[in-house]
């Protein structure tokens, strides 16, 4: 009891105002949301009381964490990494599938999700061996092992196979190496491999969806056939190969001298990140392939893939400038908008809240990932610095991608809103994430 009046005292001492404000506000909309995302069904409560009860047990343990020294996790990086290790191996043996994924825990009285939580223990992970080697994060074994260690989990998670669940992941291990002070050609070396692991087999699949542009563009349809085709997939390589010595060439007429590392790193990125898009088109499943192509051309699948997008725009356009009003939404409560309570919770709150609603969830969002990047600034130790830059980077990719694809801005991922989506387990870890950022915060002065 003493410890708790502790707590409160040192809360109430280093408050935040507008730290707290914006996290009430966001849980609040979120909670009003899915409330009214759930009166048209038969047990309309079902749903609000599982969020209030993960909310009621993600708040107990926001106040324990935000009691708890966030300093002692750096003393314990590697245990906890390994501990994060073995929750996602024993959710793969002892896990029960969710669509298609086997990423779950069901226990007697609720089900969980380990991948919501390891995904803070590896920032904490992350954050203690960066800081145990601040000085040689330049050198490339550093660089490599720090991203071995998001690979780890990376590799745990694509056998489930949960692919929107590690989206998150290599954003934040690329910005606490950028902050650490990485390289930035390690950095664009990542960057560049990601990108072509991931977008070639997205690009196929773009044109597929448009046999029209196969049989009118013979090129189009060369470099769409090179991915099944390995001679078409040489004569590619030997023009990149071919380019790439021409350029060589005619910087050294330029007088600008460049040895023939560069040019042969530059190529073992691109076959590197070409061979991985085989392992990354095997592990996608088609419809994943599709909602993440169709925000580009949504019509191209209107009934399929397509459908999400174009009936969340509708969802938050006729929600006009004051909305409908809650409980009043047609696409929401006549259940034309899919996902409605996770996914697309934003597009409830557009409908039915209107462009003023709408804009003042997506303040309120930006403020409370600005004070979380204050906390990061201000924290008293490069360890609580990082572990804050982590989270914050964390909620900023998850808003970014979530308020992006339900605008038809972005590609449908499965990522939900954070603090406002229905799910306990991801209400669990924010609420977690959040007592972190507090331990860090009121510590910052002793």
């Amino acid at each position: 009891m003493t410890h708790t009046k502790s707590i409160f005292s040192k809360i109430i001492k280093n408050i935040d105002i507008t730290f707290y404000i914006a996290i009430l506000y966001l849980l609040f909309i979120g909670i009003t949301a899915i409330y009214s995302a759930s009166s048209n069904l038969d047990n309309p409560t079902k749903y609000i009381t599982t969020q209030f009860i993960a909310l009621s047990i993600g708040a107990a343990g926001m106040l324990f964490l935000a009691g708890f020294s966030y300093q002692y996790y750096k003393h314990f990086g590697k245990l906890i990494y390994i501990l994060s290790c073995v929750l996602l191996v024993s959710v793969l043996i002892f896990g029960t599938q969710h669509k298609g994924t086997k990423g779950w825990f069901d226990l007697p009285f609720f089900s969980f999700q380990p991948v919501e939580i390891t995904k803070i223990m590896l920032i904490l992970s992350l954050a203690a061996f960066i800081d145990k080697h601040w000085n040689e994060i330049s050198k490339l074994s550093i660089f490599v092992k720090t991203l071995g260690l998001t690979l780890g989990h990376f590799i745990l998670i694509m056998l489930q196979p949960d692919f929107s669940s590690t989206l998150s992941y290599f954003p934040v291990t690329l910005v606490l190496l950028y902050v650490a002070g990485a390289r930035l050609t390690h950095l664009f070396a990542v960057i560049l491999y990601g990108s072509l692991a991931v977008f070639i087999p997205l690009l196929v699949t773009f044109f597929k969806l448009q046999p029209e542009l196969l049989e009118t563009n013979k090129l189009i349809n060369f470099f769409v056939t090179a991915s099944t085709n390995w001679h078409k997939a040489a004569i590619i390589l030997g023009v990149i190969i071919l380019i790439i010595i021409l350029i060589k060439w005619f910087l050294n007429k330029l007088r600008i001298p460049i040895g023939w590392a560069y040019p042969v790193i530059f190529l073992s990125i691109i076959l590197a990140g070409s061979f991985s898009s085989i392992a990354v088109n095997k592990y996608l499943k088609e419809y994943q392939r599709k909602r993440l192509i169709v925000f580009l051309k949504p019509e191209i699948d209107s009934r399929g893939a397509g459908y999400n997008i174009i009936q969340s725009k509708i969802a938050i356009g006729s929600g006009k400038f004051s909305g409908k009003k809650f409980f009043k939404g047609t696409q929401t409560q006549l259940g034309f908008l899919p996902e409605q309570r996770t996914d697309f919770i934003f597009s409830v709150i557009g409908e039915e809240g209107g462009y003023v609603l709408a804009q003042l969830t997506i303040l309120f969002y930006f403020l409370f990932i600005w004070r979380a990047l204050v906390v990061a600034k201000q924290a008293r130790d490069r360890f609580g610095s990082l572990v804050a830059m982590g989270i914050a980077t964390m909620f900023a990719f998850y808003a970014i991608i979530n308020l992006g694809m339900v605008m038809g801005l972005m590609p449908v991922t499965g990522l939900p809103l954070l603090l406002l989506s229905y799910g306990g387990s991801s209400m669990l870890s924010s609420m977690f994430a959040i007592g972190i950022l507090i331990s860090i915060h009121i510590r910052r002065f002793y």
